[in-house]
């Protein structure tokens, strides 16, 4: 075993973010990776609207053992936007967890998500248990359920207003959309988001969701593709809610709720009530803040986070090093081995599916 410093152990942890992109089908799935590139991270996918700014002030308090790769969801931030004509779906999210799995030769996830990813998360750890070793969730448990006159009006409005916005999409190179100052940008997204985004904290947002205008070199517009918005959602009744919770029985499952937030209510209560009963790794803290908590308070959700992590993926790894042999490494370790391996230069690898 080859034996490290302290200070390069320090070094390795705390190196400079790297920016990875990983190809897609339809284009491409950008992120960065922050910090302890030695073994495999957590994958953390940010809400709704979103991209990887969600996690910035959350990032610096994590336990620094583990590296976490932040993605920006297809159409959000950096990443490409599906062609002209496609809808966004819930299922295709679940794809690109698979997809980065495959590209980084993980048979085991580690999942960091809030708002619309966690509920893709918690059908995610459903549905593949056994390759799910923690989940973080912050601040909704379960996938959306409506009422039937509700579901239809929901989807009567989402098939127009996708119409809408995809009409604006083939039109995006021709006509520049409506342009404005970042203070109203800012102004926007606070009042967007029910003011969940404290204002001082946009910026965390935009940085990746906007583009500056050609037209008013002084302004900017919104360069996520507004089709995101009308994405299809996985609704679930509560009897099937029920049943996907009552899989997820051994995997290390952390939820935090902000407590002014309302996104965890009583119709909740069965599948947490699941989860507390099947589950012996499951756990549900309220953190004071909105349903933005990890970003307007990330110190309060990393003093939950952080001994949730020590626990279930403790550092004892970090004395196994990538400089040994595979006869040598113990068989967790070499799990981590192909994630190591180009985790300077990250490129598309073709292997063989092992999902």
């Amino acid at each position: 075993m080859t034996s490290t410093s302290e200070g390069e152990h320090i070094e390795q942890h705390e190196q400079e973010p790297m920016d990875v992109r990983i190809d897609m089908p339809w284009g491409y799935v950008v992120g960065r990776w922050y910090g302890n590139r030695q073994v495999r991270p957590i994958l953390a996918l940010h809400g709704w609207l979103d991209n990887l700014g969600t996690w910035d002030k959350l990032l610096p308090l994590l336990p620094k053992h583990l590296g976490v790769l932040c993605i920006d969801l297809p159409g959000h931030g950096y990443s490409s936007k599906l062609p002209e004509g496609i809808a966004y779906h819930f299922v295709d999210y679940l794809c690109v967890i698979l997809r980065i799995m495959e590209e980084y030769g993980w048979q085991k996830v580690s999942l960091m998500a809030h708002s619309m990813s966690a509920m893709l998360c918690f059908v995610f750890a459903s549905l593949y248990p056994h390759r799910t070793d923690l989940l973080v969730s912050i601040d909704i448990v379960k996938t959306r359920y409506r009422k039937p006159a509700s579901q239809i009006d929901y989807l009567r409005n989402n098939i127009e207003g996708y119409m809408v916005e995809d009409e604006r999409f083939a039109n995006a190179k021709r006509q520049e959309p409506p342009a404005y100052t970042y203070s109203e940008l800012e102004q926007v997204l606070n009042k967007g988001s029910e003011y969940s985004v404290e204002l001082e904290n946009c910026r965390h947002i935009l940085e990746r969701n906007i583009s500056r205008s050609t037209k008013f070199p002084a302004k900017f517009f919104f360069s996520r593709d507004g089709r995101c918005k009308y994405y299809t959602e996985f609704h679930t009744s509560p009897p099937f809610a029920a049943e996907l919770a009552r899989t997820i029985r051994n995997v290390p499952y952390c939820v935090i709720k902000g407590s002014e937030s309302n996104f965890i209510d009583e119709q909740s209560d069965e599948v947490i009530g699941i989860l507390r009963e099947n589950n012996p790794h499951f756990e549900l803290h309220e953190v004071q803040g909105t349903h933005h908590v990890h970003l307007n308070n990330a110190h309060g959700v990393a003093a939950i986070i952080n001994p949730f992590i020590l626990h279930h993926r403790p550092p004892h790894l970090e004395t196994w090093t990538v400089d040994e042999t595979d006869e040598t490494l113990p068989e967790v370790v070499k799990e981590f081995k192909l994630a190591v391996e180009d985790s300077e230069n990250v490129k598309r690898r073709k292997r063989k599916s092992n999902l």
